[in-house]
């Protein structure tokens, strides 16, 4: 409401006329939306970044893009400018597209096999608590008043700021130096000081037999990853997972919240404070569900949540359809909502983040990333774009498209997706070659990349 006010005003001043109410929507949709295009900008250079310039150097860069866009967006209302927040929200887009995917493959590659779950996980948990500060910070009480939205804004400038002074300490992917690089000593170096002093010889064999495995790890692009019919498994899953997950009705949830929080008699300057408990919800669960993920395993979470995900849908349609007659019913609505958000957290929320960085070889990785950005930023971008019209025409009956798309994740993920669980990188391609139908060449790989002789027995005897 600020940011439409601001917009308002600043037209009236500058050009001396009325801008109109559909303008501001326009201008406010365009705002809004935009920062899916710079994600998705992002996804599509992180690949490249990422290979060329390493993933620690890739983040750097990114951070810099953030106290860039801080800049724009806190002196935007000063310089009488609503172009400043669109610029803004566009360069934090293109962070968040190189941040996002770049972070995921190097916390991945910096983690030992038995705790590579719940250490990948722990992006979505700082996703969540990033949410939460969000709410909490845009409170009235705090940055949430019409003088200080801008600093509500550029707050993220502080993170920024200290993952620039931090990250510089911090050492390469020891996989991105070994594979990529071909660079033993560095890669040792990297792993004794993120694992501490230890023998390492065993971790550099993996390494180096899927190096061996892979053209001496030369990194494909996506043209060469999608015309390879032996990862056409893979890339599927990275399509439904990624594509569809931004469609499963996560958004709507929240859309909807403050309605049903306001039908329960809540106040509606109380409601921002309750808000808060969605955001406390998720990031309490994701926390449940990196305790979860190295026990159950990747694939029954995911499953699991997707059909607890299509029951809540349901039975929440049929309570917004029925609560202006029965006045009990708004209470069930508000369950379900938690109900969905617990579903939505210890499952797909974070799993959905792990598979892509288990399911690729190292070549393909930085390539199945990109796919995987596209995908989701275009997915974030029809829901920004399309959800509030899908929502003035079809009312809650859009959660019946929620839930048919939530049923055949649910399908999906039970008969396709493959557990990824304490398994190396080419344990996971031999499994997708046993099941691959395009292709029967030796763990998933194209036909020109061959494996050394002693690649099952280094794989059954792996402790990376």
């Amino acid at each position: 409401a600020y940011i439409k006010c601001f917009i308002d005003e600043t037209w009236r001043e500058r050009y001396e006329t009325v801008i109109g109410e559909n303008k501001v929507k326009m201008i406010w949709s365009v705002i809004v939306s935009i920062y899916s295009i710079g994600g998705l900008i992002g996804a599509l250079i992180a690949g490249h970044l990422s290979v060329k310039y390493g993933r620690k150097n890739s983040l750097i860069f990114s951070n810099f893009l953030t106290l860039v866009a801080a800049v724009f967006v806190g002196f935007s209302r000063m310089a009488k400018s609503f172009e400043m927040i669109l610029m803004a929200r566009f360069l934090y887009g293109i962070q968040g597209g190189i941040g996002l995917h770049v972070h995921s493959i190097y916390i991945m590659e910096c983690s030992p096999k038995k705790l590579r779950g719940v250490v990948t996980l722990s992006i979505a948990i700082s996703i969540s608590i990033g949410k939460c500060t969000g709410q909490i910070m845009g409170l009235k009480e705090i940055l949430g008043s019409e003088s200080t939205w801008p600093l509500l804004l550029a707050f993220n400038a502080i993170p920024a700021f200290m993952q620039l002074v931090i990250l510089p300490w911090f050492p390469e992917s020891p996989r991105y130096l070994m594979i990529d690089k071909g660079n033993r000593t560095s890669s040792i170096n990297a792993l004794q000081r993120l694992w501490g002093k230890r023998d390492f010889s065993q971790e550099v064999e993996d390494m180096q037999a899927e190096r061996d495995a892979i053209n001496n790890g030369k990194a494909r692009s996506v043209f060469e990853l999608c015309k390879d019919r032996s990862v056409r498994c893979q890339l599927i899953i990275n399509l439904m997972i990624s594509l569809f997950l931004q469609l499963s009705g996560i958004n709507a949830i929240y859309f909807y919240a403050f309605d049903i929080f306001y039908a329960v008699g809540i106040p509606k300057g109380i409601i921002p404070y309750v808000s808060i408990g969605t955001g406390l919800t998720e990031m309490f669960t994701l926390i449940l569900c990196a305790c979860l993920i190295e026990r159950a395993g990747r694939k029954v979470l995911l499953w699991g949540g997707f059909a607890f995900m299509t029951i809540w849908t349901g039975l929440l349609t049929i309570s917004l359809s029925l609560q202006s007659f029965l006045h009990w019913v708004p209470y069930c609505s508000l369950f379900i909502i938690f109900a969905y958000i617990f579903s939505y957290a210890i499952g797909p929320g974070g799993v959905t983040i792990i598979l892509p960085t288990e399911i690729f070889l190292q070549s393909d990785r930085p390539a199945g990333f990109v796919i995987n950005g596209i995908l989701n930023w275009f997915g974030l971008f029809i829901i920004g774009m399309f959800f509030s019209f899908i929502v003035e025409n079809l009312g809650y009956l859009c959660f019946l498209i929620f839930c048919g798309i939530c049923l055949l994740l649910t399908v999906f993920s039970y008969f396709v997706v493959l557990e990824t669980m304490g398994k190396t990188p080419l344990e996971i391609a031999e499994e997708f070659k046993r099941r691959n139908l395009w292709e029967k060449v030796p763990f998933g790989l194209s036909a020109n990349r061959t494996l050394p002789q002693n690649s099952v027995e280094i794989i059954m005897s792996t402790a990376f």
